[in-house]
Order: structure tokens, then sequence, then C-alpha cells
């Protein structure tokens, strides 16, 4: 009797193409062959999709699925693009749906859902168009602390993301930005330390499980957890963090919050900065990393759940099931 069949998708036409070949090879060497019929489908960066090496389409691929895990990062496979396809062909799938997808990689519309939670979140200036970049810069020296935080919209893994101070740095990199098509958000610079929690829906009896926080202590080579502290190994990870009790319980807290605010689903992993202040939120990711440096894997494994579980896990929320145990 065959087992269910998971399509896993990787690759993709993003920015983040290489980490999401290393998240979908993690998938599919974790997820139990003997529970599930495993196909590997392979996105290139064209947006072309392959299965055995073979050119395929959506529509002749999807319609065989019984479930779909996403291995995607960034554009495509965050922002709602493939999730509107797997809906299309009445595919389930693990993570949020369509829209909450959207929502969530917009780090603007995150931050006023963040706002409207009550939670802190470090003040911000959006930057649509060249048009709006000499007055933006300007504001951007005058009114914010320098440095300040520069980052696209709508990417992950930190690509994109600068930290500069006066006039012609932060014009150059507001301008580098949206000259590759994105709207850029300009951050004040909360310093303090990084912190991410993940939650899981329907785990260990409890409707939003939350997962222990995380510690990040990037190397002393990077000012924050850039993209190439996230993947180098050289960063300092450190499960659960050296938070105190209320500290700890705000975080995970805030987490399963913005969980909520944003309406995900399945499971989502939402970053801090705990400073002096207070803590602030910075984003959610819908479709966590789940490579071998990944933060999610990790917070798991800290409190004994198997990763090939977890993504079993996945499959049942997808279906709709709610798993008795894990």
């Amino acid at each position: 009797m065959r087992g269910t069949v998971v399509g896993v998708l990787r690759g993709g036409p993003s920015s983040e193409h290489d980490v999401s070949l290393k998240t979908g090879h993690a998938i599919l060497t974790n997820l139990p062959e003997d529970r599930f019929t495993i196909r590997d489908l392979y996105i290139d960066r064209k947006g072309v999709w392959h299965e055995r090496g073979t050119p395929t389409a959506p529509e002749r691929v999807l319609p065989t699925l019984d479930a779909a895990l996403i291995g995607l990062h960034g554009e495509y496979g965050e922002d709602g693009t493939v999730q509107r396809l797997l809906e299309r062909y009445g595919v389930p799938y693990a993570g949020s749906d369509s829209l909450a997808s959207s929502v969530a990689m917009h780090k603007v519309l995150t931050k006023e859902r963040a706002k409207e939670a009550g939670l802190l979140t470090p003040n911000y200036l959006y930057v649509e168009t060249e048009a709006d970049l000499e007055q933006a810069a300007h504001a951007i020296v005058r009114t914010f602390a320098q440095p300040v935080v520069i980052k696209p919209v709508a990417l992950g893994s930190s690509v994109g993301i600068s930290i500069v101070g006066g006039y012609a740095p932060v014009y150059r990199a507001i301008q580098t930005l949206l000259q590759k098509g994105s709207g850029v958000l300009v951050e004040e610079r909360i310093t303090g330390t990084e912190a991410t929690v993940g939650v899981v829906e329907h785990m260990r009896g409890e409707r939003l499980y939350r997962l222990p926080p995380v510690e990040i202590i990037p190397p002393s080579t990077s000012d924050f957890f850039d993209e190439a502290a996230k993947y180098s190994g050289e960063t300092t990870e450190l499960v659960p963090g050296r938070f105190s009790k209320a500290v700890s319980d705000e975080l995970m807290k805030s987490a399963a919050l913005m969980h909520e605010a944003l309406g995900l689903r399945h499971y989502s992993r939402s970053d801090f900065i705990v400073s002096p202040k207070g803590t602030y939120f910075l984003e959610t990711n819908t479709l966590p990393g789940m490579t071998t440096e990944s933060l999610l894997p990790k917070s798991l494994a800290a409190v004994g759940i198997r990763f090939p579980d977890f993504l079993s896990h996945l499959v049942e929320l997808s279906l709709g099931r709610i798993p008795p145990h894990v």
C-alpha cells in the first residue's frame, strides 16, 4: 500500500535559492520513507519545475500529490505565490495560506500588526519609489539616531540588509535596494541581544506550542545576524537562551501573539531584539529554514522533538488532522 504522497518543493526563482536547496535536502532526507511516498520537486531559478531531472509543469504534477511541504524561501515561496498555485490545484500544504503569507512577507504590514497587538517594534520609515528618495534620506538623517538599519521590505534571510549612517551612505543604500525592485524599510537601530522563537500548532497537547527562545550571538566579524553569519556556522546559538524567566515568557508570548495576529497556520518563527529599553519585535518567518544551521530544528532538538517527527506532524496538519502525540 502506498503511503501519503508528499511533494517537497525546493529551489525557486528567489534570492534565497541556494538556502532553499539546503532546506529541501533536509526535508527530503528526514521525512520518514516508511510513512510517505516522497516526491522531490525542484524549481529552478527561472521558475521551471522539474521532477527526476525532467522539466514538468505544476498542472501536471500537483494533481498527483496528497500533500506538499514547502522548502522554499523568499520571493515566490514565502510571499503567497506558490501557495496560490497549490490552492488552485487543491493540494493541502503545510504552512500559512496565501493571504497570510503575503502579509507576513511585507515587513511594514507585519510591523503595523505588531503595533496593533501592543508589541514594541523599532520606529521606521518606508521608502517605496526613487521619487521619495532624497526627501526620505534627509528625514532619516534628521530624525533617526545614526546609524540606521536599511532592509528590503519583502526579502528574508537578512538578504540586502545594511547598517549605515550619514546622508550619502543612507541615500546610496536605499537607492541600491530600490533599483533592485524592492521597497525599502529604514529602521532605528536597537542594540541588544537577538532572539528568535518558534511556535508549532497542536503539538504536545497544546493548541499553540511555544519552543524555547534561542539566543543568537553573531561572530565578532558581523555587526548583526546577517546573511553570512546565518549560514557560515560561526554564529553561536544558545537554546534555551540566557534570558530571565520574565523575558523568556515575554518572548514566547509575543511569538504566539504574532502567529495569531498575522493569521498564520501550522508553524512560524518570530525574531526579536532584547534591549535595555524592552523587547522589540522585528519580523515573523512563515517558512523558517530547516538547514543544519537553521534555528527551528535546533529549538525542536532542545525539547526532545525529533526532526522526522516534526515533519510528519506538518504533513498531518496539512491534511487537517491533529496528531495525537509528538
